[in-house]
């Protein structure tokens, strides 16, 4: 059967789309935190009173060492020293290495704001050239977020609101989508909230092997265009996709991945990909809530692009 697919818009559309939901000057003309401003001491902790019996849910996808479409670059992992070579009297140690794109289809990961840029700018309208240079980062990168994203996260989850296990790839989420999935669970979201979003995107990868998920392959489900105002009028801290909230095939002509540079250029939202929800969805159905605390460490890698992270949902 087709999926039922939102209409195409040109550049020119998608520019003026993007003028609309710039941020940019709102914290300030030196901000580099763009939403995360919204999680305040406050709000962390009313977020903190949301944990009830303590229950912990990890939402990252175990590192994958093993070559796949969707992971043509596996991370290296190398044992360097085991408890076969004993170092002296009797004692051993264990110790390895690990080497990782930040970035990456089933990597579980946080982008920093200086990850995208679009038409030569970041976000707040700097200049790309002076953000990122080769050497890593000048501002925006991923270690001014080391206070780590916490807060209250709610998680829409899109497939159990349509009595499906996944969506299917192409499929696209919309802003009526968001709501129904907000009715159908008794919850809403508003100011300084964590947007967590299900497709059933790693569900499907379980049960029928990893695709291409890029505009040559399968493609994957994501957001329509219509989520990105409905996201700004709701003031979202941090969105928390189990894809990377792209829709494949892109919605807008001419442009391959235009939610990145939506969220992260001209909204500042702080934007995650590749969280593993199938755990945290059973939670809340067990738990009959969908709500909880969030809490997400990026590493504090200074120049950084991103960070690999391992956010927890507790409730």
């Amino acid at each position: 059967m087709a999926l039922l697919r939102p209409s195409q818009v040109d550049l020119a559309e998608f520019d003026r789309l993007f003028e609309s939901l710039k941020n940019w000057g709102v914290w300030g003309a030196g901000d580099e935190l763009g939403t995360l401003n919204y999680l305040t001491p406050e709000r962390v902790a009313a977020a903190a009173r949301l944990v009830l019996t303590g229950r912990r849910v990890s939402m990252e996808f175990p590192i994958s060492k093993t070559s796949a479409p969707d992971n043509l670059n596996p991370p290296v992992h190398m044992v360097t020293l085991g408890h076969d070579i004993d170092v002296s009297s009797g004692e051993s140690f264990g110790l390895d290495f690990i080497g990782m794109a930040c970035h990456g289809e089933v990597h579980t990961h946080v982008d920093a704001l200086c990850h995208i840029a679009y038409r030569g700018q970041t976000y707040n309208g700097r200049p790309a050239l002076e953000v990122l240079k080769s050497t890593g980062a000048t501002t925006m990168d991923i270690a001014v977020q080391h206070q780590g994203i916490v807060g209250r996260g709610v998680l829409l989850d899109v497939p159990r609101m349509k009595g499906v296990k996944w969506l299917e790839p192409g499929e696209a989420v919309t802003a009526a989508d968001l709501e129904a999935c907000e009715e159908a669970e008794g919850v809403s979201l508003g100011e300084g909230d964590i947007l967590v979003l299900r497709t059933g995107h790693f569900g499907r990868r379980q049960a029928l092997g990893p695709w291409d998920v890029t505009p040559g392959g399968l493609g994957r489900a994501g957001l329509a265009l219509d989520t990105l105002p409905w996201m700004k009028a709701r003031r979202i801290a941090a969105f928390l996709p189990d894809g990377d909230g792209e829709l494949v095939p892109s919605q807008v002509d001419g442009m391959l991945y235009p939610i990145h540079p939506l969220q992260i250029v001209a909204m500042g939202l702080s934007a995650a990909d590749a969280l593993y929800l199938e755990d945290v969805a059973g939670a809340c159905a067990e738990e009959n809530r969908w709500e909880f605390m969030v809490v997400g460490l990026p590493l504090r890698l200074p120049g950084g692009t991103g960070s690999p992270w391992n956010p927890l949902a507790i409730f």
